[in-house]
């Protein structure tokens, strides 16, 4: 094992300790979550001719992770948006029950650049009782021989009108 990829690990760890540590005291019967979705990153200087910087595709791996050990949830919408706010799709045919400590997962490949820089998916779950709280993470990635790239987001609760 690498120490880059050592390093990458801990601070994964790190910071989803710190998420889960956020959510631990509070049960919750239903959510809805908002998490930010790279499909490019801008980076290096703005090209005189076409007035933009360099763009990196990245790939996102979602993860939704039932963190209660005896109920399971179930995750009735995973809705895509780009950057201007346009619902690009849902992402769920029909609901997902998640076991007790099991996990869903969504991908969105790096050749799907609909989204932009400031893509965004809203989950909603529910639950038959109080339960903790999903851990919900994206990690977005472009590996290469020559590099790589890799960065992970983390879901917010938000109020849905």
């Amino acid at each position: 094992m690498t120490t880059a990829f050592r390093r990458f690990t801990l601070l994964v760890s790190l910071l989803a300790a710190q998420a889960f540590a956020a959510d631990e005291s509070t049960l919750l019967s239903k959510q809805s979550l908002y998490l930010p979705i790279y499909s490019h990153l801008y980076h290096g200087d703005v090209n005189p001719r076409t007035g933009k910087p360099s763009e990196t595709l990245v790939s996102t791996h979602v993860s939704i992770r039932n963190t209660d050990p005896a109920a399971g949830v179930k995750v009735v919408s995973a809705r895509y948006y780009n950057t201007d706010g346009k619902l690009l799709r849902e992402f769920l045919p029909k609901p997902q029950t998640i076991p007790p400590l099991g996990t869903y997962e969504l991908y969105v490949p790096r050749s799907d650049s609909s989204g932009g820089s400031g893509a965004n998916f809203i989950i909603d779950w529910v639950a038959d009782k109080p339960i903790n709280p999903p851990l919900v993470e994206a990690l977005h990635a472009d590996i290469r021989e020559a590099r790589t790239l890799l960065f992970v987001t983390t879901a917010r609760a938000i109020q849905t009108r």
